[in-house]
Formats: C-alpha cells, structure tokens, sequence
C-alpha cells in the first residue's frame, strides 16, 4: 500500500485478485510474500502480473520464486507465470527461472486473457515504462481499473470509466506542486469523478501523511457519491 519503501511493518504494492477459483497477484512489493501468507498458501497462486519493474512494486519477485522452489508442498500451477512488459529487456528476462516460474510478456496495444480475466493496458507517465490496467471479469463483467504508478494525463478518465473498483496511486497531498511522477489526493478525486466509478481505493500512500487527511482531501474532489476507501494491511474488498 506505500509507495517506495515498507513502514511500520506494512509493505509496499501487492493486491491479490480473487475469483472463480483463480489466484492473481497483482504486483509483487516488498512484504507481499508475508502479506499473502495471512491469507493464501503462495503455491496456489495461478499467476502474477506486474504494472512496472520499479522496486516497490517487484521486490519481493525473487523471494517468490525462492519460495516456489523451495517449499513443499502441492502447486497450483507447475510453473508460475509471471506478467510483465518487454520494454525492459532484462528485468523481463529475470522473471523465468528454469522450472520454476516463466516470463510472459503482456503488449499495450492487444488484450491479454488471463484465467477468467480479460486485461487491457495504458502507457502511463512515469520516470520508466509503466502501465495501467483495466481487469474485466468476463462472467459478471466487474471491472477493477489501476493507474499503476503515473502522473495524472487526460486519458485516464476514459480508460477508467465506469470501473466498479478504482485503485489510484495517490503519493501526495493537494498541495504538492512542480513535476511530480504520482498523484495528487485531489487528481485521484477528480480522476474517480470524472470516470463516474463506482468506488475509489487510494494506494501507493505516502510514509508520514496523516490518512485522515489524504481521504478528506480525496472525498472533497470525488463528491458525495462515490465512496473513498485508504488502503490499509490486509484489506478485503468485494465488488
């Protein structure tokens, strides 16, 4: 849920998407291996998918792969496939180990299908190659739309419209001013306003910010109609 680095025994970006059976872990920050252990044995992951190869959203990649290696126990899957871009040639490549786990490559401009997930990708703007993402469970058609890591630009709203759950990175408050390569509480309000989505969760957090504060920041430019929710440890969501 924070952006950079672990605070307070709480880690860095890790989501873990739960459906019809299907296990896909959405990002793989520092403390996502123990994180996911509260709530699933990590060798019934089916998949993992990765916005960008910034640290705090891969730290734990290896530790996973370690542990796939390592631990007993019955899997899910004989070797995990792991989702990521090819813009970065050798972070792609570090995501197979032989036997283990394998790198698939996702592209911005085709859907891919993942188990009952049908994804489609958005170039975000952001210091290395980054990408949102719009998750569509094809059964009911609930749609799970993240930034990433971004800057606010004007294609967000529609990429995100109508999304029954927005996740926003959301490093700053309304104050923070120059070039800055996340979001403002007031730019994620707006965002989620503008896409009229049915729920807001602001993530990617700053360390020492008030959470009071970043949600009544973040409500004042969503409006009243849409619920505003702060990430928090080992937070359950159902859409």
């Amino acid at each position: 849920m924070y952006g950079g680095y672990p605070y307070h025994d709480v880690g860095t970006s890790a989501y873990l998407l739960q459906t019809a059976n299907y296990n896909l872990l959405l990002d793989c920050g520092s403390g996502a291996l123990l994180s996911l252990q509260h709530h699933l044995d990590p060798l019934q992951l089916d998949a993992v998918l990765l916005s960008h190869y910034h640290h705090d959203h891969i730290a734990d990649v290896g530790v996973l792969q370690y542990y796939w290696q390592l631990h007993q126990g019955h899997k899910k899957e004989s070797v995990l496939p792991i989702y990521g871009h090819t813009a970065d040639p050798l972070h792609f490549a570090a995501l197979t180990m032989q036997g283990i786990t394998q790198g698939k490559a996702y592209q911005a401009q085709h859907k891919s299908t993942i188990g009952p997930f049908d994804i489609t990708f958005l170039p975000t703007v952001h210091p290395v190659p980054a990408y949102a993402m719009r998750i569509v469970e094809r059964d009911s058609g609930k749609t799970l739309v993240y930034t990433a890591d971004t800057a606010y630009f004007d294609a967000l709203p529609q990429f995100a419209r109508r999304a029954d759950l927005l996740i926003t990175d959301t490093n700053f408050l309304k104050r923070k001013t120059g070039t800055i390569m996340h979001m403002t509480t007031t730019q994620s309000g707006l965002l989620a306003k503008d896409a009229a989505v049915k729920s807001l969760l602001i993530s990617h957090l700053p360390q020492t910010v008030d959470f009071k504060k970043l949600k009544t920041e973040t409500e004042v430019a969503t409006g009243p109609d849409i619920p505003v929710t702060v990430a928090q440890k080992d937070l359950q969501l159902t859409l």
